[in-house]
């Protein structure tokens, strides 16, 4: 009988990546059925994935309580969630205790350092401190758990930070860190090639974590490459934060954008160990991760 999979957030890019990947994926397709949860199942994205047989449920995700998780997870084998900063730990705690009480076998978070204790207090940065506090939680749990930790998305520059292409045709690469800094980069799409690892073999990666990312790039080798694929010069612009590239940006967002900066720079992005744990954990994988010159190929009409 296959296995269910809960997915927490099946509409976010996330969620929405590992769901392609089970369902493109015959040895998972066949052990795995699909539960989704959204905020509105009526929208187009959730009636794609009813139409390819996900079941789409909608609790009341901004007032979440432990009977509606408990209905979504009921007779689930792992559960993935993806949760915005504002109602992440009280809600990643109560989905948490209600997988344990459920009986699910398997629960895998979408979790990022805790800065605060990276850096002993000199700095903190919320949208990694609640995912980590959520991790911590999880481990004193009797459940089997793994830590997905993506790094700095390769779709970011499709939206947030894009190309700038200038009236007479050139073109800048707008960038808030220095030059040298080095940046784990990862196509979200590639979601599902992390994780199948880790639902073939639940026992092998219980309080592991994925350092998820293609390799580290400086700002200077994302220029270049960006140059070689467009066949035009690119120029590397390093910005503030109070500069035009973030003026659509909330204070809050710009906040989080200097804090990142600061991190990287300084401590980088995954700590001191950053680069043997991704080394770890792209010798998991079967499936070979996209690179940065391959996903602005796939892009590079976008940019011209």
């Amino acid at each position: 009988m296959p296995k269910l999979l809960v997915i927490f957030g099946a509409t976010g890019q996330q969620g929405g990546a590992l769901i392609d990947h089970v369902l493109n994926t015959p040895s998972l397709s066949l052990e795995f059925t699909l539960r989704g949860t959204t905020r509105n199942a009526s929208k187009p994205a959730a009636s794609a994935l009813k139409d390819r047989g996900v079941e789409i449920v909608e609790p009341l995700c901004d007032h979440i309580g432990s009977e509606q998780i408990t209905y979504c997870i009921s007779r689930g084998n792992a559960v993935w969630d993806e949760g915005s900063v504002e109602v992440e730990i009280k809600q990643g705690k109560a989905i948490a205790d209600a997988s344990v009480t459920a009986g699910v076998t398997q629960l895998i978070w979408s979790s990022l350092p805790n800065v605060t204790k990276m850096t002993n207090g000199e700095h903190g940065l919320a949208h990694f401190d609640s995912k980590a506090e959520v991790e911590e939680y999880i481990r004193n749990l009797n459940i089997r758990s793994t830590f997905f930790m993506p790094g700095w998305f390769m779709q970011n520059h499709l939206s947030i930070m894009p190309l700038v292409k200038s009236d007479d045709g050139s073109y800048t690469f707008r960038q808030p860190w220095p030059s040298t800094t080095r940046i784990p980069v990862i196509n979200i799409r590639d979601t599902g090639k992390f994780l199948a690892p880790v639902l073939a073999n639940p026992d092998k990666y219980h309080g592991k974590r994925l350092t998820c990312a293609t390799a580290f790039y400086t700002p200077v080798e994302m220029a270049e490459t960006w140059s070689k694929v467009l066949g035009k010069n690119v120029k590397l612009q390093q910005v503030t934060e109070e500069e035009s590239f973030v003026i659509q940006f909330t204070e809050e967002q710009k906040k989080m954008i200097k804090d990142a900066s600061t991190l990287m720079t300084k401590y980088e992005y995954y700590g001191s160990t950053g680069d043997d744990d991704l080394a770890w954990t792209l010798a998991q994988l079967t499936d070979r991760p996209v690179t940065w010159e391959e996903f602005l190929q796939d892009h590079r009409p976008l940019f011209l």
